[in-house]
C-alpha cells in the first residue's frame, strides 16, 4: 500500500488551503494562519499566476491529499462516481466522506485522517460487530461503526480525538453518536454541506473529462 510522505504543511502551502492534516496543529500553530496574519500586517505573499488546467489540477489535488490517497485509487473511485446515478461530483465527494478512516475521524475517534487510519489498521475499529482494518472499507446506510473495548479504555489518540471533538469538530447530523458506548451509525448520505471537503468539485470533475 502507497504512503503519502513528506511536509504536510507544504502540502498546504502550496494549495493555499488548510487540509487539516495534522489535527491539533491546524488549530494551533497553522501556516496558512500565519500568512494570512502577515497579509493583513502589509506583508507581501507571492502567488504564481494559475492557467485553467493547474486550477483544476489544484482542487483535484486537495481532495485527494486531504483523503490521504494515492493517484489510481482516487481515479478509480471517481470512475465509479461517473457511472452511478445523480451528480458526479457530489457521488464522488460522497463516496470520499463515507470511507471508514474519515468516518472514524468525523465521529471524534481521532483527530485526523491519518490517526483514523491507525485506529482502523490496527485492528481498533469493527463495522457491524466485526473487526475491519480497511481505511478504505466503504460504509452503507445503517452500518454501526464502534471501538473495540481496549481501546476505549487505554487509547490515548482516543481520548484526544474525543476531546478535540467537543472543541473544534461537532459531528455530522448524517451520523448518530452514542457517547456512552462510543459508537455511531450511518443513519443516511451526507448531504453536500455536511461533507468535510473544502473544494469545487465541479473542477474536479472537469479535470477527468478533459
Amino acid at each position: 500500500m502507497s504512503r503519502n510522505i513528506g511536509a504536510s504543511c507544504k502540502k498546504c502551502r502550496k494549495l493555499d488551503c488548510k487540509l487539516f492534516l495534522k489535527g491539533t496543529k491546524c488549530y494551533t500553530n497553522c501556516v496558512i494562519d500565519k500568512l494570512a496574519a502577515a497579509t493583513k500586517r502589509g506583508g507581501k505573499v507571492r502567488k504564481a499566476k494559475v492557467s485553467e488546467y493547474g486550477v483544476r489540477l489544484q482542487e483535484k489535488q486537495k481532495a485527494r491529499l486531504q483523503s490521504g490517497m494515492s493517484e489510481i485509487p482516487f481515479h478509480n473511485m471517481f470512475a465509479s462516481a461517473a457511472k452511478a446515478e445523480g451528480q458526479t461530483g457530489e457521488n464522488f465527494l460522497r463516496k470520499l466522506e463515507t470511507r471508514l478512516d474519515n468516518i472514524v475521524r468525523r465521529l471524534g475517534f481521532a483527530v485526523s485522517l491519518k490517526t483514523a487510519r491507525q485506529l482502523v489498521l490496527h485492528g481498533y475499529v469493527t463495522v457491524n460487530g466485526k473487526a475491519v482494518n480497511v481505511p478504505s472499507y466503504q460504509l452503507r446506510i445503517g452500518d454501526k461503526v464502534a471501538l473495540k473495548d481496549a481501546a476505549k479504555a487505554e487509547n490515548a489518540m482516543i481520548k484526544q480525538g474525543l476531546t478535540e471533538a467537543e472543541k473544534h469538530n461537532p459531528r455530522p447530523s448524517f451520523l448518530e453518536y452514542d457517547a456512552e458506548k462510543l459508537t455511531g451509525k450511518l443513519l443516511r448520505w451526507p448531504d453536500r454541506e455536511e461533507m468535510s471537503y473544502p473544494v469545487n468539485e465541479q473542477l474536479i470533475v472537469e479535470y477527468y473529462s478533459r
